[in-house]
Parts: structure tokens; sequence; C-alpha cells
């Protein structure tokens, strides 16, 4: 093996779950989040030398997932559903379950605006720096900060709601 696949394959080794947490996050939805790493990674491979070389090697990486994500997004048919089964119900949230907590994260985090979701998965999921983060989308520090901002407000109002829903509920 050439050492620049070998450095290749150890990156993408200890990087890949995170990748993909960081995917289904922004996006919701596991499979799309598969899609969308899988083709980060072989552009990756592709610009392996490129990448190698830059400063911040994982602010690059978490850019060009963003941009396979916002890509993907753009096809028609990524707004296509389709179901083998009509799907699972949700469960009822209980009290202090992590699973749970997860569950209305995820949720909360699918209802903002993409340029939101994503900045709060960036900032405070994958913990990037502002300057990463703004590397990452592609945009100023200071829509990052303005991003971030909205997105907190955004994201408490809808958990918020659902807390309220959860205590009527009982």
């Amino acid at each position: 093996m050439i050492d620049g696949e070998r450095e290749f394959v150890e990156y993408v080794s200890a990087r890949l779950p995170s990748l993909h947490r960081t995917a289904f996050l922004m996006c919701g939805d596991a499979h799309l989040a598969d899609d969308v790493v899988q083709q980060t990674i072989t552009a990756l491979y592709v610009n392996w030398r490129k990448v190698s070389r830059a400063d911040n090697v994982d602010a690059y990486v978490h850019r060009m997932l963003v941009h396979k994500l916002v890509d993907e997004k753009r096809l028609s048919w990524a707004k296509v559903r389709l179901f083998g089964s009509t799907p699972e119900p949700e469960r009822p949230v209980t009290p202090h379950d992590e699973v749970a907590e997860r569950d209305s994260l995820v949720a909360a985090l699918a209802h903002l605006p993409r340029g939101q979701r994503t900045v709060l998965v960036l900032r405070f999921l994958c913990d990037l720096s502002l300057t990463d983060t703004a590397a990452a989308m592609g945009c100023s520090e200071g829509n990052v900060k303005s991003q971030t901002a909205r997105a907190l407000v955004a994201i408490r109002q809808v958990l918020a709601v659902t807390e309220m829903a959860g205590r009527n509920s009982r």
C-alpha cells in the first residue's frame, strides 16, 4: 500500500463514526447520511493529496460533507420517500431516558432550517471552532454567529413546545 493510501485509510477509519453522526444530525435520515458520507469519502479519496496538505484536514472534510449534503438535497428524487411498510409509531417519551432525549433533540433539529441545523451540529456536536465552522459552511464568522443565535432561540422554542406537550399527555 502506498503511503498516501495508508494515510487516507487511517484517517477515514478514525473519522468514519464521527462523519456519519455529523451527517445524520444534519439531515435526520440515516440512509441519506450513509449516502452523503460515502460520497464525501469518495471525493476525499480522489482529492486526498490536496486535502492532506490542508492546515486543518477535519475542517476541510466537514466542508466537503456539508457540500455533499447540499448537493444531495438539491436532487429532486431526494424529496421522494418510499416505505416498504408502514412506519413505526413514535414511542412515548419517558423522563430521563437518554434515547428519548436524543430522539427529541434530533426531532427538534429537523424543525430548523438547514443552515441553522448545520451550524448547531458543527459548533456544538462536532465541537468545531467559530472559524472552522465558517470555513466548513463557506460563510463569514459573523454569519455563523447570527445563525447560531437564531438557531438556539428556535431550538429552545421547539424543545419547550415538545416538553409542554409531554407534560400535558401525562
